[in-house]
């Protein structure tokens, strides 16, 4: 009974500091989108752009608003309101995203992007103007909008599927890199037509969890993600990552052309002259089904991190 007890404190211990790892690799590899003058002014040195002037003010389409610097996910449309105050206004935010602190004079409280810390503009209570009685008040020049129906057909419009274990983690890391617009979350590899969580996680479907990125080609390439890909998991694991035991958590990538073919087995030879033995599957890509909603955007609705995705530089 002591040794089971021991065990059980041990694993804990080795999870606590795992996740304490992660943040920490997070914070230091953070990958940032270039912000011009304008931006920098706002996002960084905390300014204030003019009423009325920015992209997102008077907007109202269906979509999320991502931070410009990061691609965090922050707000969805559904919480947006016009104040008529000339600044995008919200009266919520997605669960854990925004961050707030006293301005310096003490005067306002400061809202900020809770991944990457740039400034979004103020939070204010008391004004009657919802029913939540809240108002994010936001500056345009700070946020980005991703539609909820995108035309994954368009030439300009890559696609990729990524498996590294947890799909939660593996989208946790893809959905937040430059260029990306939107991940989805699911099953792909095998063989069952249309199938559940459940069955997947028998390992009797083949199937593995597996992540779908879109993504703009003008502002990333495959290759930069499948960098990430490898440098967000262990790669060398078969059949697990960290915990997560079983041919549905393994390391894959399924190619959608020749292009991505070469380019996933030219990265996983310069990871194996490294002397890193890489397990990752490179296969053909199949049928993509998509995963329950409760699993979609998982550690973003939820405000968690991953607990066994954490980021080495490999290249």
């Amino acid at each position: 009974m002591n040794f089971i007890k021991y065990a059980l404190i041990l694993n804990l211990i080795i999870t606590i500091g795992a996740c304490s790892m992660d943040d920490k690799n997070l914070k230091n590899n953070l990958k940032l989108n270039e912000l011009n003058a304008q931006e920098r002014r706002v996002i960084i040195d905390k300014g204030t752009e003019s009423p009325y002037s920015g992209q997102y003010w008077n907007s109202n389409g269906k979509g999320t608003y991502t931070c410009r610097q990061c691609n965090y996910s922050l707000y969805k449309s559904t919480d947006k309101f016009d104040s008529r105050c000339g600044w995008p206004s919200f009266d919520d935010e997605i669960p854990g995203a925004v961050r707030r602190q006293l301005d310096a004079d003490g005067q306002r409280t400061e809202i900020l992007c809770a991944h990457c810390g740039g400034h979004l503009g103020h939070v204010f209570e008391g004004e009657l103007l919802t029913d939540k009685n809240i108002r994010h008040c936001v500056n345009s020049i700070s946020i980005q909008f991703v539609p909820d129906s995108i035309d994954s057909s368009s030439s300009n419009i890559g696609r990729a599927l990524f498996a590294s274990g947890c799909f939660w983690g593996t989208e946790y890391f893809m959905q937040a890199a430059k260029g990306v617009i939107k991940t989805t979350v699911g099953y792909t590899g095998g063989h069952t037509v249309n199938p559940t969580y459940k069955e997947v996680c028998t390992g009797s479907t083949g199937h593995a969890e597996t992540v779908e990125v879109l993504f703009d080609k003008s502002k990333t390439n495959f290759e930069e993600l499948a960098k990430l890909f490898f440098e967000t998991h262990d790669p060398a694991e078969v059949n697990r990552q960290g915990p997560d035991i079983g041919s549905q958590y393994r390391t894959a990538i399924f190619y959608t052309d020749d292009d991505q073919k070469d380019i996933a087995l030219k990265l996983k030879a310069i990871l194996e002259k490294k002397g890193l033995k890489v397990a990752t599957e490179i296969t053909k890509s199949t049928a993509f089904y998509k995963a329950e909603d409760y699993h979609q955007q998982y550690y973003k609705n939820n405000g968690k991190r991953p607990y066994c995705h954490f980021y080495t530089k490999r290249f």
